[in-house]
């Protein structure tokens, strides 16, 4: 359950690299990757840079949160939406892989258990971000109290570290 890469935020991803290796899809998870998790708007930094990623990526996002948060969200990014995910469970990501090829896919997020768990179960690629803000809701401090289980024997046995960032995507 390692993410294949780790990186700061979502604006320092190297998407070239990406492209170069035949990704096609960006699935972003929304709060506290995309988002911080106490707005509700897109700031235009990151619409600027959404709607520079959609010219070399079709980009989605993916989201645990309600339908009018994501949809709004997904409104204003003018991208496909799914919300409702129950990440880390296999049903949307099911869904969504019947419109899509598995192996041009990258999924970015910020949390272990919902967004790599989700997505290495269903064996792709993922990217881990810094979360935007340490305020959670407590869904997230649910799945958070499990991560620092997780974390610390990963540290302990020398496979991740918070805040050394890589990138083994291939």
């Amino acid at each position: 359950m390692i993410p294949d890469a780790y990186y700061k935020n979502i604006f320092e991803i190297d998407y070239n690299k990406l492209k170069k290796l035949g990704y096609k899809n960006i699935f972003l998870d929304v709060d506290n990757t995309l988002v911080p998790y106490t707005k509700d708007d897109v700031d235009d930094k990151t619409i600027e840079f959404v709607n520079n990623l959609k010219k070399d990526f079709n980009v989605l996002i993916i989201s645990n949160s309600m339908s009018n948060r994501v949809l709004r969200i997904a409104d204003q990014l003018k991208v496909k939406g799914y919300y409702n995910s129950v990440k880390p469970l296999k049903k949307t990501y099911k869904k969504i892989l019947n419109e899509y090829n598995r192996d041009e896919i990258i999924f970015v997020g910020d949390q272990f258990m919902t967004d790599i768990l989700g997505s290495k179960r269903m064996n792709l690629k993922v990217i881990l971000v810094d979360r935007l803000l340490n305020k959670e809701p407590l869904p997230t401090k649910f799945w958070r109290f499990f991560e620092r289980f997780l974390l610390k024997k990963y540290e302990k046995n020398n496979e991740f570290k918070k805040y050394r960032y890589y990138d083994n995507v291939n």
